[in-house]
């Protein structure tokens, strides 16, 4: 008997390089046995899959999810600020730049 394969992508991303590949694994291949057999790790030894989070088509998922035929799996970067805080600081930028314009005019 022939063992079934699905065809998925995996992509990584960091500024000024991405990289998109498309492989055929066999059809009970998790999300850690793509990563590890597509050589990213390789090429990209910043990449920790300890640290970096990983998802399947925008969608946080585990290392040891299955995966279907089509299925494009992303490996994200660590985020250089927290959204909340940095959302915090453009709206206390945004108060002190009224607060600037009322006292002029």
């Amino acid at each position: 008997m022939v063992d079934a394969k699905i065809t998925v992508e995996i992509v990584y991303a960091r500024p000024g390089e991405q990289t998109l590949e498309q492989l055929r694994v066999p059809a009970a291949a998790t999300v850690r046995d793509v990563i590890t057999t597509s050589g990213i790790l390789e090429r990209f030894p910043e990449i920790d899959l300890a640290v970096n989070k990983v998802g399947v088509f925008g969608r946080a998922t585990s290392l040891t999810a299955s995966l279907l035929d089509g299925d494009r799996i992303e490996i994200y970067r660590p985020l250089v600020a927290d959204p909340k805080e940095a959302r915090k600081k453009r709206a206390a930028e945004g108060k002190q730049l009224k607060k600037g314009a009322r006292e002029q005019g």
